[in-house]
């Protein structure tokens, strides 16, 4: 496998030579061009299968040099580099079937995935084309038969039951299976959304996983016949035993992943393991799995196995809410966080924490944060709108670390604003500040006390005692006052100032400046003209 890197600029050229492992990807040949000529050149000479190049270049772009390539028929799998996210570009080079466009500042680490991407991409194209010189595409056309084969029996809920009709299934797809053959199912759940590459780039994400798993499962005694992401971000796994099925092995390969995924992949992950089982009798088992993960809670970097955690059937017991309540009103979220953690880690120990325990105790804690809060005059549910507390409540039931996280942020949150709201002059300050930036809008009691949390009511009472003044009376003074303003400072037309303070209507602005100044704005205007006049 070869390469050729080509860019005007010396340094990324040296740069790309020097800070990417290129024997980790299996590349033999580094070639270097610095502008296009030179870099026809080398691929008239040379068989190359990856270009790295940049686009914008002195004696011709990127983008020529790959119309160009596509022109003289030459396989070769085009990575782009660019200083401008610039549409254009991007639509040009997947018209010119570009492999990918990155841009610059070089990530290198995420460089090097896509380059192994492409190595792989240009290694299957060459295979195709050897498998059509032998006449071996039916080969192919086998492997598709079996991924489908697998996707059904997975995902399916409704799947040959009887052996007779999974053997029919079998010898009408030509597949190279019996019924005694032993298979065992492992569930993959990978948490991508703490930070790292997963939350930004799912498919380089899940590249990066299925290389790491191609490198662990690997073992004489069995072989992997699909891996298939069947929910987002739980993968499953099935392995087929050459051998005496050895469930340990398999155990400790997953063990094995997790400082993997810890350090590569840079996130957390837990295994579920299935019980090794005939062809006849894996989709059943592969269901109890699935719905066992579905149903118990777990803890992340941990590996499970089904026939050692039965989901206990007991009552949900609540924790000491009475304790919780206390700690959450002296404001000790170290101490809360810590109760809700004991208690959440003593129910997984004795087996007896499932979804729909989990679920009661995330209710439990919000009715209890929510009616903490109610008392304080603060609209929990105005507080907590947004994408963070969103993605956190739909999280909070993966894993118990995950429950941990939710938890101490409705904590953390709720005591934050109680200190905000137990200051009447900082949050009488906010409601200035706010309206005064926004005196040409619809500014209500309602709307005012959103801004804040707060219950309206609540909220036009601490205004009045603070500041001695009505919160609608104050709204009426502020416009007043920045009419004036401008009715003094410029020549813009009195209808135009009634609507930058808020009042679509002139004539009822004209008669409400009148009522508090005694001059109607035009007065006002002209008086204010003459008195500079002197």
């Amino acid at each position: 496998m070869n390469v050729l890197l080509v860019d005007d600029d010396y340094f990324v050229v040296t740069a790309l030579e020097s800070k990417i492992d290129w024997q980790a990807l299996s590349i033999e040949q580094i070639y270097t061009a610095y502008n296009v000529s030179q870099a026809k050149e080398i691929l008239q000479q040379h068989a190359v299968d990856i270009l790295i190049c940049d686009i914008e270049m002195p004696q011709g772009s990127g983008l020529e040099l790959l119309a160009w390539i596509r022109e003289e028929r030459y396989r070769v799998q085009a990575i782009f580099l660019t200083n401008y996210a610039d549409f254009n570009y991007a639509q040009k080079a997947i018209e010119l079937q570009s492999f990918d466009y990155f841009l610059k500042p070089i990530e290198f680490d995420k460089l090097a995935l896509i380059i192994r991407k492409a190595a792989n991409k240009a290694s299957e194209e060459r295979s195709i084309e050897e498998a059509a010189r032998e006449g071996l595409l039916w080969k192919k056309n086998q492997n598709r038969l079996l991924e489908l084969f697998w996707r059904k029996l997975i995902t399916g809920k409704s799947f040959p039951s009887e052996p007779r009709a999974i053997q029919r299934v079998m010898e009408e797809q030509h597949l190279p299976y019996q019924l005694s053959d032993r298979f065992t199912p492992l569930i993959i759940k990978v948490f991508p959304h703490d930070g790292s590459l997963g939350k930004n780039d799912k498919d380089l994400f899940d590249y990066a996983l299925l290389n790491v798993l191609n490198e662990l499962l690997r073992s004489p005694l069995y072989k992997v016949e699909t891996v298939l992401e069947y929910t987002e971000n739980h993968w499953i796994v099935i392995l087929q035993w050459s051998a005496e099925p050895s469930t340990g092995q398999i155990e400790n390969t997953c063990a094995s992943l997790i400082p993997k995924a810890n350090r590569f992949l840079k996130c957390d992950v837990y295994c579920h393991l299935g019980l090794t089982e005939s062809l006849a009798a894996v989709h059943p088992m592969i269901r109890q799995l699935i719905h066992f993960n579905e149903e118990t809670i777990n803890i992340r970097n941990q590996v499970f196995r089904i026939d050692q955690r039965p989901v206990g059937e007991a009552a949900y017991i609540p924790p000491d809410l009475e304790l919780l309540e206390r700690l959450l009103s002296d404001g000790d979220a170290s101490a809360f966080s810590a109760e809700t953690s004991r208690y959440l880690h003593e129910l997984t120990g004795r087996q007896t924490l499932n979804v729909s325990a989990l679920r009661q105790f995330r209710l439990d804690l919000m009715q209890m944060i929510y009616s903490f809060l109610k008392q304080r005059e603060i609209q929990a549910h105005k507080l907590y709108s947004g994408s963070t507390n969103d993605q956190l409540f739909q999280q909070s039931l993966q894993s118990i670390e995950d429950m941990e996280q939710y938890i101490a942020y409705l904590v953390d949150t709720a005591l934050a604003y109680r200190t905000f709201a137990e200051k009447p002059n900082s949050v009488v300050e906010e409601i200035k500040l706010y309206i005064s930036k926004h005196i040409g809008e619809d500014l209500t009691r309602n709307s005012l006390a959103e801004t804040v949390y707060l219950n309206p009511d609540y909220l036009a009472r601490l205004f009045k005692k603070e500041t001695g003044v009505p919160l609608g009376n104050y709204i009426i003074e502020t416009r007043i006052q920045m009419a004036k303003h401008w009715l003094a400072t410029s020549q813009m037309p009195v209808h135009m100032i009634a609507g930058k303070v808020g009042y679509a209507n002139d004539s009822y602005f004209s008669r409400l400046f009148k009522q508090e100044c005694g001059l109607t704005p035009y007065e006002f205007r002209h008086k204010q003209q003459k008195d500079r006049l002197g």
